[in-house]
């Protein structure tokens, strides 16, 4: 009886509240409702110790772009998600190496922060009403909502949240999948704006520890490398873009671009390998500056060969002695077309590109150029601030030998060992030379074989190197001869072209006023 009588006072009370609320709907004005809104949230505040922080899955002024906050939140809780939410949702991240697992809509995690507990709420608006759309934000709206105590206010908006969204793009950077870009090609659209470069995979094998250097040399540029990933308050510190210049230079075959692979895969950057010649002007190649990303690096290879930088000045200075009025009009028009551009790039633009005021955009970027014959560039192109670090990569020593020794045939000695050092102290030869020597050409061949077959290699360099000697040699004492002989062919020219007077016996005349005194 007590039950029946439970239920037969509930039930009139509930239909008296929907009642209520249906008279509130229709009846009650709009003005008037904001502020009883207002009060009641204060009211149940009061007493309510939590706090609620949103963060809506896209942004409310970007074209349909999920909110970076949004997705650092998401890769940061994947981990909590992933061991306490009991309906997760699998996501392939745009670039991504592996799936992300997310908690479900209207699911919840904990997380602790120097003690403090807070808690994680994965929740979606329903669309008010029914709409037909392309874009997921206009059917719904998801949101992840922080709940915390009142009580850690302070440490929360301060300090964790930041934490929070450190992490979680710090997360996204460890598990991406890095990328090669090229500026040549159609980088085809993202959305309603056209991409400057076009990307494959970057996958090259090459690491510091397979590198063919000196050991101490190795270690100096990881340190440097390592210092420069790590200086981002450093940088502002001292008022310098966070940025740093690498000129790699030496004979081809040293290794430069496997040097390149290397920076890029222990500091886990993408890469923007930049075709100078494929830039239209210094307008584009601006453009293409800002759109690279923060956390790559950017590669000019064979810079010299690249576009004449070095002797633009000079071109310069022998325009400005040519007759500068041309009277025929349309022969100077049909110049100008025939005339073949295919970049304008200058000097100037260049360097402005490497340390003018767009190249602080994004920060944290490495900017390398490589070169076979550094005494070609522009000084002002290589100097100290724009590339701060000069790494020369030399012919193979025997340091750098014992190194490709062990990678191409897991030998750490042999006895031909001191007949290599021996050869390499006399013989300049590459570490791609040497590389290629020492890879086996069938499963039938040993380490003894290829080893054998290197130091016929550098015997024959040493003999060719020899002859190629002689040869300069040969060829610059007849260049001297042939110069000399010119020389006294001018000489005798000279002296046919003098008077006849003058001539006889080798002096003048008393006639010619010297009175044989000459």
């Amino acid at each position: 009886m007590m039950m029946q009588d439970v239920w037969n006072q509930f039930g009139p009370a509930i239909a008296t509240i929907m009642f209520a609320w249906t008279m509130y709907q229709n009846y009650f004005p709009h003005e008037l409702r904001g502020h009883i809104r207002r009060y009641t949230d204060k009211l149940v505040n009061y007493f309510y110790p939590y706090m609620h922080i949103i963060f809506h899955e896209y942004e409310t002024d970007g074209w349909f772009e999920r909110s970076k906050a949004y997705v650092a939140i998401e890769r940061y809780l994947s981990k909590n998600s992933s061991t306490q939410a009991k309906r997760l949702v699998a996501n392939v991240v745009k670039d991504g190496q592996s799936l992300v697992l997310t908690m479900d809509d209207h699911e919840e995690v904990t997380d602790d922060y120097e003690g403090e507990k807070v808690w994680w709420i994965s929740s979606q608006k329903e669309a008010n009403r029914q709409t037909i759309s392309w874009y997921p934000r206009e059917e719904e709206k998801r949101y992840f909502k922080l709940k915390f105590h009142r009580k850690n206010r302070e440490i929360i908006t301060n300090t964790y949240l930041k934490y929070v969204l450190d992490e979680g793009k710090a997360i996204s950077v460890r598990e991406r999948q890095r990328k090669l870009y090229t500026n040549k090609g159609d980088g085809g659209y993202d959305g309603y704006r056209r991409r400057m470069w076009s990307q494959v995979v970057f996958e090259h094998p090459s690491t510091f520890k397979t590198l063919a250097m000196e050991p101490n040399k190795k270690q100096e540029i990881m340190d440097d490398l390592e210092t420069f990933s790590k200086s981002k308050e450093y940088y502002a510190k001292i008022g310098k873009a966070w940025k740093r210049g690498y000129l790699l230079y030496g004979p081809p075959g040293t290794g430069k671009s496997s040097m390149i692979a290397a920076m890029a895969n222990f500091l886990q950057y993408d890469v923007y390998d930049l075709e100078l010649t494929a830039v239209k002007d210094n307008t584009e190649l601006r453009k293409l500056l800002i759109d690279t990303t923060s956390k790559s690096i950017i590669v000019i290879e064979d810079i010299d060969c690249s576009l004449d930088l070095t002797g633009q000045r000079k071109k310069e200075e022998k325009k400005e002695k040519e007759d500068k009025v041309e009277k025929d009009v349309i022969k100077e028009e049909l110049k100008k077309r025939e005339e073949k551009k295919p970049s304008e790039v200058t000097l100037s633009g260049l360097l402005n590109f490497i340390d003018g005021l767009w190249s602080a955009i994004g920060g944290e970027r490495l900017i390398v150029f490589t070169t076979n014959f550094v005494e070609k560039l522009d000084p002002a192109l290589i100097r100290r601030g724009r590339m701060d670090k000069h790494i020369e990569l030399s012919y193979c020593c025997f340091e750098s030998f014992k190194v490709l020794a062990n990678n191409y045939l897991d030998v750490a000695s042999h006895d031909h060992f001191p007949e290599i050092q021996r050869l390499l102290g006399e013989t300049n030869i590459t570490p791609a030379d040497v590389a290629e020597n020492l890879m086996p050409k069938s499963s039938k061949e040993t380490a003894d074989t290829c080893l054998a077959r290197l130091i016929k290699a550098i015997e024959t360099a040493t003999v060719e190197a020899k002859l190629k000697a002689e040869e300069e040699k040969a060829e610059k004492e007849k260049v001297q001869k042939e110069n000399e002989e010119k020389k006294k062919e001018a000489a005798a020219t000279e002296y046919a072209k003098k008077p006849d007077d003058v001539k006889e016996n080798g002096n003048c005349s008393e006639t010619n006023g010297c009175q044989g005194k000459c």
